[in-house]
């Protein structure tokens, strides 16, 4: 059984930094591509960023490039995902999301295992 567990969400102010973190089990991690989704109150879910297996591709949304940064340790089973200069805009439930594909894809249709998410807000 694929388990994601995502973590770090919380409230911060805007101009903020939080990092969310994402531990899979069941799932052979360190051969497997790794995004996070997020989803807004009223919007449809959308692609933040994505990374290789080894790290050799990471990809970001415009919406987010500059402020993000997505890293993983395959020794430690992780995927970390570091948001700073936050928004409002960055209001979101966060999904970290894997695949059995060999690539990053940006759609969300070809991601088979998601974790239950993680609420970020960020206060004006």
């Amino acid at each position: 059984q694929v388990t994601l567990v995502e973590s770090g969400g919380g409230l911060v102010q805007a101009g903020g930094s939080l990092r969310l973190s994402c531990t899979p089990s069941g799932w052979t991690f360190s051969m497997s591509p790794m995004a996070w989704f997020r989803q807004a109150p009223g919007k449809e879910r959308e692609f933040v960023s994505g990374i290789s297996w080894d790290s050799g591709t990471i990809l970001y949304a415009d919406s987010v490039k500059g402020r993000f940064t997505l890293s993983r340790d395959n020794a430690r089973n992780t995927v970390t995902l570091q948001m700073s200069s936050l928004t409002p805009e960055d209001t979101a439930v966060y999904y970290c999301a894997t695949h059995e594909l060999a690539y990053v894809s940006l759609q969300e249709a070809d991601y088979k295992y998601w974790g239950q998410g993680t609420q970020v807000t960020v206060s004006s």
